[in-house]
Parts: structure tokens; C-alpha cells; sequence
């Protein structure tokens, strides 16, 4: 057995056999800290562009968000898929498939960047108008978005290697590299847009730098650390690799895809009601972004316990570590709600007081979204198992649940009732729709595990 060997078979050791509350805890303290730095640095943007007292633009940061979720959708496809792998293989002592896998995704992931950004750029205003841009939102909608669109091999590319950190469960060496990028990118926010007076532009290069810096970042960590490294002679782009990040990935590809269109369809409704109206969701989906992103976070803590548990076997220790996350999660929030639900009108008009339209209807759509927010514990942690243990076909229905199969004919559907309304009541009513999907889901695979442990047997 060679050095590198013997170090990933003491860590699948160690990952099939600590106690999983501690070893969740102690993996997800680095992914919380990178989901939060990660989601502060979105928020920049949106905060920062909204101190130039334009609505406009402000409504152009939230028309881009949609095209920023498909190339994170790329981005999750690509690391979601081949890190599922390389944690269940890494598990099962195979070192040699998980090392091939980690090249093979990250090199996927950085040509597929490339092609986004050749098409978006030749299409730029067809996709902006796509996006839901108004006339008045659409001059600053392609500044921003041709920005991005220069970015996006990078982007994906380190969403790629900081998962594939994390599910070695080196989610350390993950959070170095996205909060360096996310403290970056708050500190050049404002002497791009202020400073150098780039307005708009200035938030999409600040990101854009930010994002360049976490890549390098984190590939030094990939080399320096105990992870698996990226080496071009592995890159092994042969269908059989190529198959199984199709399986881990598509639940991820599906849901942030869908999340991109349902954003679509939610600017497009909302435009009826004015560039405000755009304005307010972009500064909602940022608030209520930064609050499931530590939740988030705790789950991807959760990931490569369940990931290696299950390649080994251990089906019950996959079931507690599923509740013990599940508890801490829905508790977690719970309490933000109600706080929230109390001091919206207060944090909406952080992001932009000049407009008392922006603030009204925004503090309405927050707490309409407070007000089911917990449910999304048990949805997420449940697709995040699903689709760790390699459950596609149902981690894809479920991942695609919450923002696409509900939330989508929600906000189209609702609005011819209820008016501006139906659009504020579209993510309550997808929350709940999500989680009748999941609970029948769910309940059945762990049954099935613990009847399996019981019985010793593998699923």
C-alpha cells in the first residue's frame, strides 16, 4: 500500500468510526463559515449596488442571479457528482478511481465554463431579456452580465474543487479558499463601484477577481493537503466517469437549473408591478439566501459522513447522523424566522432606503417566505442524502421539487387570483408542496437502511 494509499484508508478509518454528532459538528463549523463569507459576498453586490440609489440597477443584480444559478448549476453538477463518487470510493478503500474522478471533474467543469461564456456573450441580449430584464433594467443587466459571463470557467470550476474538498471531508481547506474570495470581494465592491466609479460593473469585476483568487486558492489546497490531488495525466474523460457524474450530479443540476428558471419566471411577474417590485425579490432572496446558506452549510458537514457510511456499509450510522442534523437544523431555522418575521422592514431597508416601494414590498414577500422557511430543513437534508448515497432518480425529484415542479406553476399560476399576492405566496405554497413530496421519500429509504443493518445486508 503507497503513502497516499495508507492516508486515505486511516481518514475512511476515521470517518466510518467517530462518533458522527462531533465529526458533523467539527466538519461543518469550515462549510457554515464558507457557506455565510460566500453568501455575504452575493449580498455585497446586491448591497452595495443599491447604495447608488438606482432601482434599476438594483433590479439588474437580481435579473443576473438567474444566470449566475446555471453556471453554479454546472458548477454542482460537475462537483456534486464526481465528489458523491470519490466519497463512497474513498470509503471502499478504492483510491485509484476516486483520484482519476477528481481530475476528470474538474477539467469537465472548466470547458463546459468556456462554452457558457463563448454562447452568452454571443447572445447577451436575448439572454437578458430572457432573464426577465425590463427596458430601463437591461442596459445594466449586460454590463453586469458580460462580466460574468468572462468569469464563468473559473466560477464553475471552484464550485467543482470545493466540493470535492469537502467530500474528503477536508472541508477546511474549502473554507480558506471561499472566504478569501468572499473577503475580497466585500473590500473591492465598493472601490469598484464607488471608488472607480464603474457602478454596476465594478460589483460584476469584484466578483469576477474574488472568484479567481478562491479558484487558486483552493487548488493549492487540493495539492498541499491530504486530498486527492489534480493531476492532467488522470484526466479520464472515458462514459463510464462521465455516467456516474451524470448520476451524483443531476439532482443538483436540476435543482439549480430549475432555481434559474423559477427566478426567471419571478422577475417576469413581478416587472408587471415595476422595476421596485424586481428590486425587492432581489433584495428577499438575498436575505432569506443568507439564512438557509448556514443550514446549508451544517448539511454539507453532514455529507461525507453519510457518503463514506455508506460505501462501508454502516446504514445506521447514516440514519443518526440524519436526525441529529435534521433536529439541529429545523431548530436553527425556526429561530431565524421568528426574528426575522419581526425586523424585516429593518433589513429590507438596509439593502435600499431610498425607495419606499422596494422596502414595502420586499418586508411583505420576507415574512410571506419566513413563515414556511423551516420546512426546508428536512427537504434539503433529505436530498442531501439521497443524493450522497447515489438514490438518483429520487434525489433528482426532490432536488427539482421545492424551486421548479412547485414553485414554478405557483408563481405563474397564483397571480391570476390573487394579483401581486399570488406572487409573494408562490415560495409558502412550493415549501409546503416540497416537503409532502419528501416525507413519503425519505421515511421509506430509512426504513429500508435499518431493515439492511439489521440484517446485515447491502442495499
Amino acid at each position: 500500500m503507497t503513502n497516499e494509499q495508507e492516508k486515505q484508508a486511516l481518514k475512511a478509518q476515521r470517518m466510518t468510526t467517530a462518533p458522527v454528532e462531533g465529526l458533523i459538528c467539527r466538519l461543518a463549523v469550515p462549510s457554515i463559515i464558507s457557506m455565510l463569507i460566500t453568501t455575504f459576498y452575493n449580498m455585497a453586490d446586491t448591497f452595495f449596488v443599491g447604495q447608488l440609489n438606482n432601482t434599476s440597477a438594483t433590479g439588474a443584480v437580481g435579473v443576473v442571479f438567474s444566470l449566475m444559478a446555471i453556471i453554479q448549476a454546472m458548477g454542482f453538477f460537475f462537483g456534486h457528482g464526481s465528489g458523491n463518487f470519490i466519497s463512497r470510493k474513498l470509503g471502499n478503500n478504492e483510491t485509484e478511481d476516486a483520484a482519476r474522478m477528481a481530475t476528470t471533474g474538474v477539467v469537465l467543469a472548466f470547458l463546459v465554463g468556456v462554452l457558457m461564456t463563448a454562447l452568452g456573450l454571443i447572445f447577451l441580449e436575448p439572454i437578458a431579456n430572457l432573464l426577465g430584464a425590463t427596458p430601463t433594467i437591461l442596459p445594466y443587466a449586460k454590463d453586469y452580465m458580460r462580466v460574468i459571463l468572462l468569469g464563468a470557467p473559473v466560477m464553475c470550476t471552484s464550485i467543482v474543487l470545493n466540493n470535492q474538498l469537502r467530500f474528503q471531508g477536508n472541508a477546511a481547506y474549502a473554507m480558506i479558499g471561499l472566504s478569501s474570495g468572499g473577503v475580497l470581494n466585500m473590500i473591492l465592491d465598493p472601490i469598484l463601484i464607488f471608488g472607480f466609479d464603474m457602478g454596476v460593473m465594478g460589483a460584476a469585476v469584484a466578483t469576477v477577481i474574488s472568484q479567481a483568487v478562491g479558484f487558486v486558492l483552493l487548488l493549492i489546497g487540493c495539492q498541499k493537503s491530504d486530498s486527492l490531488k489534480i493531476d492532467l495525466r488522470l484526466f479520464t474523460p472515458k462514459l463510464s466517469y462521465i455516467a456516474e457524474i451524470a448520476r451524483g450530479g443531476t439532482p443538483s443540476l436540476g435543482r439549480q437549473g430549475l432555481n434559474s428558471v423559477a427566478v426567471m419566471c419571478l422577475n417576469r411577474m413581478m416587472g408587471v408591478y415595476g422595476d421596485a417590485a424586481i428590486a425587492a425579490m432581489a433584495i428577499v432572496s438575498r436575505i432569506t439566501m443568507f439564512i438557509s446558506s448556514a443550514m446549508i452549510g451544517f448539511g454539507q458537514g453532514f455529507q461525507p459522513v453519510c457518503g463514506f457510511s455508506f460505501g462501508a456499509g454502516k446504514y445506521e450510522r447514516v440514519r443518526r447522523a440524519f436526525y441529529f442534523c435534521l433536529k439541529v437544523a429545523a431548530v436553527f431555522l425556526v429561530v431565524c424566522s421568528v426574528v426575522g418575521f419581526f425586523v424585516a422592514p429593518v433589513v429590507v431597508s438596509a439593502f435600499q432606503k431610498s425607495d419606499a416601494e422596494v422596502v414595502r414590498i420586499g418586508a411583505l414577500a420576507l415574512r410571506c417566505q419566513l413563515v414556511t422557511l423551516p420546512l426546508m430543513s428536512y427537504v434539503v437534508l433529505a436530498n442531501m442524502m439521497l443524493q450522497t448515497i447515489g438514490k438518483v432518480g429520487r434525489a433528482t425529484l426532490l432536488a427539482t421539487a421545492r424551486q421548479g415542479l412547485c414553485f414554478i406553476p405557483a408563481v405563474l399560476l397564483l397571480p391570476r387570483f390573487f394579483d401581486m399576492w399570488g406572487v409573494l405566496l408562490a415560495q409558502p405554497a412550493a415549501d409546503v408542496c416540497a416537503i409532502l413530496v419528501a416525507l413519503p421519500i425519505t421515511i421509506q429509504l430509512l426504513a429500508q437502511m435499518r431493515s439492511a443493518s439489521q440484517r446485515n445486508e447491502r442495499i
